[in-house]
């Protein structure tokens, strides 16, 4: 049997570039924090431990982590001193250990998995994810004979052969658990900058005759996140990645680089998405929907066959179930509207149950709030609001009624009736020439006494 790996996550980085309230880690990206994206890729890994290492009083990241542990890097003193202090949460532990990062997102678990499987193969103490760099000069070069990593060497201690190198380090290490405790206590601080380095683990390996081995990654995994230009670089990998596997899912794009998507949702195949469609968390779409262009939708299901849009705001808490429409500037809260439910154009539809083939007309609003508290819509099945109506919350109408253009409902309304809930119309025949002249000099007096 194998012996089950552990995971370290070192998430203590002040991230000041960032010029923000929020720790580094916490920033978003495709709705997740970055960390929860780490998290999320060593998971799959299936790790029998999970180790955060903090700074102090970072209490919001710690929280990040739940339900892991973390361990505070009491002082930053390099990325060796940080894994360190992981050492008491690993105790026992004879597996291997991954040393990954809570700013570096996109290192995927099959990266992770190849680096694992390599070292288990190989009995490596130490083995290194690296990458062939566009441009290597701004990163560590892997220094590899024979299949043997021998040491890395940081960029500006590089000689002229060494600079030749585009192997570069991505700073992900795998430890043999055995010996880590062996390898992060033999490392020393005796460098300019008096602090311990993690990437001294291979020399030191290599020195007591143990194997370090390096494993290559894409580039793009692993670019790390320190500034707002750089999470926005990671946010359109992310989105690339994101939208490459709903295409390959069976998803239809009209535009694919204008449509975003959350890390967590889910889109069936024959699902058609019009271009500028942007999808927030929790949002599932099944097969054969229809989402027209400039759709935003959070937090909500969509049933088969729907069709959504153009230019539909769906908030959380909605559910529009099969062969329902939303049309146009039509916008959903915590609304359930049932299948084959139609709002087709302007309608504002909040805190409501609409029933199975239920027609809601154009400039519908369900008036939900009094400026203390939000109350419910609901109509039955088969019932017609015709359009420029209010329905004032609570308030129910009935399966097959049907509420007149232009009402104002505060009743519930029976099934199977008819809702008036206007003022009367009032014509005065021959009467439109006096009032329009009534007009033009009421406005003329207007313009003379703004020029006065």
């Amino acid at each position: 049997m194998k012996p089950p790996i552990a995971v370290v996550v070192l998430a203590a980085g002040a991230g000041t570039r960032m010029k923000s309230a929020l720790p580094k880690v916490l920033h978003p990206l495709a709705g997740w924090p970055m960390l929860r994206h780490v998290l999320e890729t060593v998971g799959r890994l299936r790790p029998v431990r999970v180790v955060g290492v903090v700074a102090p009083g970072a209490a919001t990241v710690a929280a990040g982590f739940a339900p892991h542990p973390t361990v505070v890097q009491r002082r930053a003193l390099g990325t060796g001193h940080a894994a360190k202090a992981a050492l008491g949460a690993l105790a026992g532990h004879r597996g291997p250990v991954l040393v990954v990062y809570g700013d570096s997102p996109l290192v995927t678990t099959a990266t992770l998995q190849r680096l694992v499987q390599a070292c288990r193969r190989s009995g490596a103490a130490v083995g290194v994810l690296g990458f062939v760099a566009r441009d290597p000069s701004p990163y560590g070069r892997l220094v590899v004979r024979d299949g043997v990593l021998e040491r890395i060497v940081e960029s500006r201690d590089a000689g002229p052969d060494e600079r030749a190198i585009d192997f570069c380090n991505s700073g992900v290490m795998c430890l043999d658990g055995a010996a880590i405790g062996d390898l992060l206590g033999a490392i020393r601080n005796d460098n300019a900058k008096r602090e311990y380095y993690l990437t001294d683990a291979v020399a030191i390996a290599r020195a007591a005759g143990r194997l370090a081995i390096a494993v290559a990654g894409e580039e793009a995994e692993f670019k790390g996140v320190n500034s707002r230009a750089e999470l926005a670089d990671a946010e359109r990998t992310l989105q690339q990645r994101l939208r490459a596997a709903a295409l390959a899912g069976g998803v239809t794009m009209a535009d694919p680089e204008t449509v975003w998507l959350a890390a967590d949702t889910r889109l069936a195949a024959d699902v058609t998405l019009g271009p500028n469609v942007r999808f927030g968390l929790g949002v599932s779409v099944a097969s054969g929907t229809e989402i027209k262009a400039f759709c935003d939708i959070e937090g909500a299901r969509i049933g088969r066959g729907a069709i959504i849009g153009p230019f539909a705001r769906i908030r959380p808490g909605s559910e529009v179930a099969d062969a329902a429409h939303v049309g146009n500037f039509v916008e959903l809260k915590a609304t359930r509207m049932g299948r084959g439910a139609k709002a087709n154009h302007l309608a504002y539809l909040g805190d409501s149950a609409i029933g199975r083939g239920s027609n809601i007309g154009a400039g519908t609003i369900f008036v939900n709030y009094d400026g203390y508290g939000k109350w419910r819509t609901e109509i039955g099945a088969d019932a017609f609001v015709g359009s420029n109506s209010s329905l004032v919350a609570p308030v129910r109408i009935g399966r097959g009624a049907n509420v007149t253009a232009g009402s104002v409902v505060t009743e519930d309304v029976p099934p199977g009736a008819v809702a008036f809930g206007r003022a009367r119309q009032v014509t005065k025949k021959g009467r439109a020439a006096a009032l329009r002249a009534k007009l033009k000099v009421r406005a003329a007096e207007a313009k003379r006494s703004r020029k006065q």
